[in-house]
């Protein structure tokens, strides 16, 4: 009877993934010359799907983007075009999951923007935004598209504000208004009803968007959270953070009940944030340290222990942020089950990282690449907001993604100049554009904050 108590530890060392391991493109497989933005703000300033690789660079008066197709690797040249209309730094970037070319940016301008890249990437200067979206009144920090919804986009602001988007009408439809701090993070369950949320009044919360609910709620007070990442379907919630002992550390939470987490884990003594990506389709978990190069992997399960180490990629180049590649973007025949790519900031690099389960066998390996989120959205915008939920629509990856989207972006014509979110008009003040402005307005009392 021994055994079958002690049995979940063999099963767990028997694992397809225990042997997974990083690899890093050749040199002519990088991209090179990229003057990588210096901006300390905590994200990755870097976006990937499966034709573009898009970086927020250092500029000279405003903010902007390259956004480089994924063939043209090798050196960049200084005067690559890039998308260059916002006025303040860009501080984040996001792929529309559904339509390849669309991208959306926030920026310390205040602004939130979408813009289309052209079929073989820029020829010149992109200044005109397909959308601006204005709504916040601080800089906007985060943009996070809705995982099954097409054309639903959430922004956080330091306003302590997240506002839900339609890009169909071009217009803030919901504003999540229960932070009273900056948010630091936002991560969505599988089907989208769901968002957890991080944030500097060390609380991380569970939401329910649509109402702006908030249905649990951590006061972390031992465990400093700072990113948090819903692990699929399991009902369970991982955050990376700082001990009151301040080394970092992972914890796991039940979605359910926010009271005490599940498990807490020491990672190591260093400073630099710890960025959580998990892979549903293989229940891995990946750790990337900001400012060093570890990358360490664990797999993931609903029964004790929860979390088993696997391995460690190391590397001496410290990353400063890292794009993930969508699963539909990944080399199936090389058996790769997940891709980075790196931002290394003094050498102005990008750095592909493959992980990849050695296997023998040069047949489509089933068991490693179930069906995953596909291309193409579960819901329309209107379903959505109307309170319907949906699972992704699935696609299997064995006959390798060809398969473009059928999916076009249509702006709306936008007239009308307020914008009314739950009964309070946010241009009615409009926005200062930059922090300082605000700071500057702040200090003369014509604005109460």
């Amino acid at each position: 009877m021994t055994v079958t108590k002690m049995s979940w530890r063999p099963q767990y060392r028997s694992s397809k993934f225990r042997n997974v391991y990083g690899k890093v493109a050749n040199r002519e497989h990088c991209f090179d010359g990229i003057p990588i933005t210096k901006n300390v703000h905590d994200n990755h300033f870097c976006a990937v799907n499966a034709r573009f690789l898009a970086i927020v660079t250092e500029s000279a008066g405003g903010g902007s983007f390259l956004v480089i197709p994924l063939e043209q690797t090798g050196r960049i040249e200084p005067n690559y075009p890039k998308v260059c209309g916002h006025q303040g730094n860009v501080l984040d970037i996001k792929w529309n999951p559904f339509i390849d070319n669309i991208i959306a940016s926030c920026s310390e301008d205040t602004s939130v923007r979408i813009w289309e890249i052209p079929e073989g990437g820029l020829k010149r200067n992109m200044t005109e935004a397909l959308l601006e979206l204005h709504g916040h009144s601080r800089r906007v920090g985060l943009v996070e598209w809705h995982p099954t919804t097409n054309n639903i986009l959430f922004s956080a602001g330091y306003d302590y504000k997240v506002l839900i988007w339609n890009l169909d009408v071009g217009e803030p439809v919901k504003m999540i208004d229960c932070h009273s701090d900056v948010i630091l993070c936002m991560s969505f369950n599988t089907d989208g009803s769901l968002l957890t949320t991080t944030c500097k009044d060390k609380k991380l919360r569970v939401i329910e968007p649509r109402s702006g609910r908030v249905l649990q709620e951590a006061s972390c007070k031992n465990h400093r959270v700072n990113r948090v990442v819903f692990l699929g379907n399991m009902k369970r919630l991982l955050t990376t953070g700082v001990s009151r002992w301040n080394t970092r550390q992972i914890a796991l939470w039940d979605q359910e009940d926010l009271s005490m987490p599940l498990i807490e884990e020491e990672i190591d003594g260093l400073s630099g944030l710890l960025f959580p990506f998990y892979d549903a389709d293989t229940h891995m978990l990946y750790l990337a340290g900001k400012g060093d190069g570890n990358i360490r992997y664990y797999e993931i399960s609903t029964e004790k222990p929860f979390l088993s180490y696997l391995m460690e990629f190391r590397s001496p180049a410290p990353q400063k942020g890292l794009g993930v590649m969508p699963k539909h973007g990944l080399d199936v025949s090389a058996c790769e089950v997940f891709r980075f790519y790196k931002l290394v900031t003094l050498k102005g690099l990008i750095e592909p990282i493959s992980m990849i389960v050695p296997r023998r066998s040069d047949s489509y390996q089933e068991d490693i690449y179930p069906m995953t989120p596909g291309t193409e959205p579960a819901l329309t915008p209107d379903e959505w907001l109307g309170g319907i939920n949906r699972d992704p629509v699935l696609m299997s990856l064995k006959e390798g993604y060809k398969k473009s989207s059928k999916m076009v972006f249509k702006a709306p014509i936008k007239e009308k100049k307020s914008v009314v979110v739950n009964g309070i008009d946010l241009l009615e003040n409009v926005p200062p554009r930059t922090e300082n402005e605000y700071l500057i307005m702040d200090a003369h009392g014509s604005r109460s904050v």
